[in-house]
């Protein structure tokens, strides 16, 4: 790990703080952190905390996810997966935190573990892969529980400073998910610091070149849910043709997995072919929003 120098304190739902402004992030301060918690937090199946399965239905019954969970089968396999993730309570707490205060973030992260859980079914044939996948997907974005909720929720264009404080969620995510989880080498936890890194080095927070083909996955996932959503700085979603330009003009651009991208548009379609069979194109002819005040060719800003 690259020691990284904390611009904003990191704390936990309970409001307290871990670590402060200021603070170098090396193995050892996570490390210490992990040690110096000694309180044994209980752990609870996602699906049976609050609402979360009956929301993630509702979620997936809605364009245009009818048509990427249109195979029953193939959703009953998803499902039952999804039902094997067990996660520490304060992070449940804190997922049900988003769940009044910041809706979109709370359906965000539900959207990115179905639909990373359902490509990574496709890409990965190692259980042992797969169950560490399913807990990332679920978690990813937690770090944003450190982010003003006024910025996350902001319709305007945000500052220079706001959208370095929201870059923050990727650092924030990974030490909350190593003090939870006991483990600084979590794959949940380097999951949430490295999902916005690129392929090509273009991406934050340490602008390193992502080589993670787990990872690759929730990348992908993470940046088509957030083109397809509804969210506060834009008139409306992306078409999903659109976004599926813009994913693909990402992949052979060098910025993330042209395979993921194949996975994606394969379930995209109605006959639902290999991933393999998928050829993908620069061509664009889909209409981007209007009144997307992040625009529409800087990707790291449109799915932060």
């Amino acid at each position: 790990m690259i020691p990284s120098k904390l611009e904003y304190p990191i704390f936990t739902f309970d409001q307290r703080e871990l670590l402060s402004a200021g603070t170098i992030l090396s193995p050892e301060t996570v490390t210490e952190l992990i040690v110096e918690n000694k309180s044994i937090k209980e752990s609870y199946p996602l699906f049976t905390y609050g609402r979360a399965k009956k929301d993630l239905l509702n979620f997936i019954s809605q364009p245009p996810y009818t048509i990427i969970f249109a195979d029953q089968k193939v959703n009953k396999i998803v499902l039952n997966n999804l039902e094997r993730v067990i996660l520490p309570l304060p992070i449940l707490d804190a997922l049900y935190h988003f769940r009044r205060m910041d809706f979109y973030t709370y359906r965000h992260i539900l959207m990115v573990s179905v639909l990373s859980t359902l490509l990574a079914e496709q890409l990965i044939s190692d259980q042992q892969e797969m169950a560490r996948e399913l807990i990332a997907g679920s978690t990813h974005d937690i770090g944003k529980l450190c982010v003003p909720l006024d910025i996350l929720k902001k319709e305007s264009p945000l500052t220079a400073a706001e959208r370095e404080a929201l870059k923050h969620h990727t650092l924030a995510g990974y030490v909350l998910l190593s003090y939870y989880f006991q483990d600084a080498g979590h794959f949940a936890a380097r999951v949430a610091r490295d999902h916005h890194e690129r392929k090509d080095g273009s991406g934050y927070p340490r602008g390193i070149r992502l080589h993670d083909p787990m990872i690759d996955i929730i990348t992908v996932s993470d940046i088509y849910d957030a083109l397809i959503a509804q969210r506060p700085y834009r008139s409306e979603p992306f078409e999903n043709r659109t976004a599926l330009e813009e994913i693909t003009w990402q992949a052979t651009s060098g910025k993330i997995s042209v395979k993921v991208v194949q996975a994606l548009i394969a379930v995209n379609r109605i006959n639902k072919p290999h991933y393999s069979e998928c050829k993908i194109s620069d061509e664009r002819r889909g209409r981007v929003p209007t009144k997307n005040v992040y625009g529409i060719t800087d990707s790291d800003n449109m799915e932060l």
